[in-house]
């Protein structure tokens, strides 16, 4: 499962955008990965540790701003149609996991 971050927030005095770049820090430091401007995800093994990524997220929230979460299954995110321009590109493969028995 994927879940998505997305994000509006405010950056007009040296505050907000410190408190900008320490919510964008970590979301890249809990393995989130930019997809477009404000728009991260990161790959989840299941619903449980999608639940504890966004507590972490939700632990971090600036004070002012927009903040979205949004799970996905890995088979929609498959579906997901990417362009750069008019040419179609490959969709993000999901992370490989190491299987331990």
């Amino acid at each position: 499962m994927w879940l998505f971050a997305m994000f509006d927030l405010p950056v007009g005095t040296k505050a907000e955008r410190k408190r900008y770049a320490k919510f964008r820090k970590m979301l890249v430091e809990d393995g989130f990965s930019m997809l477009q401007f404000s728009v991260y995800a990161r790959y989840c093994v299941d619903e449980e540790s999608a639940l504890a990524h966004r507590r972490q997220v939700r632990s971090a929230i600036p004070p002012e701003g927009y903040v979205r979460l949004l799970s996905i299954t890995d088979r929609q995110f498959g579906k997901m149609e990417n362009f750069v321009g008019k040419k179609p590109v490959p969709a993000q493969k999901a992370p490989q996991q190491l299987s331990l028995f």
